[in-house]
């Protein structure tokens, strides 16, 4: 891995630790219900730079954040590292097998949807144990889940667009 991957890593890795933190300071309907901000630096890392950054993007935000807000190794952690596992790779395989069938917004919507539903089954194991509970609460955070989901990509596609405008204007 070069030097300048490195660096783009932590500046990504950075931003979305930023933003999570910006994100928690944020009312919430429900306590552990967030908006996913920081997911806008995974699909752009994605879209951008590879799967790995993405990757590493995510894991070193999972880390640093469960870190600087005393979740880590809780059960958020564990969600939360699940999930954004879960979701990078789920986006990963999809720009590997059809680089050009999603857009960003429909990437986020599905890297959200896994995200949801791999935390849904980390919190029945871990913490709930009661299927009655998860198959309540999954309608509301698959709703949630897809309407920031197509948000967050909508932020990503505009970020990207405008990066890649503003690197062609530097070179003419």
């Amino acid at each position: 891995m070069q030097l300048r991957d490195k660096y783009r890593i932590a500046l990504l890795s950075a931003f979305a630790i930023g933003i999570h933190g910006i994100e928690s300071l944020l009312p919430s309907p429900i306590p552990w219900m967030r908006l996913g901000l920081a997911n806008v630096i995974t699909v752009i890392a994605l879209l951008l730079y590879g799967f790995r950054t993405a990757m590493l993007v995510t894991l070193v935000r999972v880390i640093i954040s469960s870190l600087l807000t005393g979740t880590f190794p809780g059960p958020a952690f564990i969600l939360s590292l699940g999930g954004g596992v879960l979701s990078t790779m789920s986006m990963g395989v999809i720009v590997l097998l059809a680089p050009r069938l999603f857009s960003a917004v429909g990437l986020s919507i599905i890297g959200a949807f896994m995200h949801n539903m791999t935390q849904l089954i980390l919190a029945y194991f871990l913490i709930i144990q009661r299927i009655e509970a998860v198959l309540l609460i999954a309608p509301v955070i698959t709703l949630a889940g897809t309407l920031t989901g197509a948000l967050n990509g909508l932020v990503s596609e505009t970020v990207i667009r405008n990066l890649k405008k503003d690197i062609i204007e530097k070179n003419n």
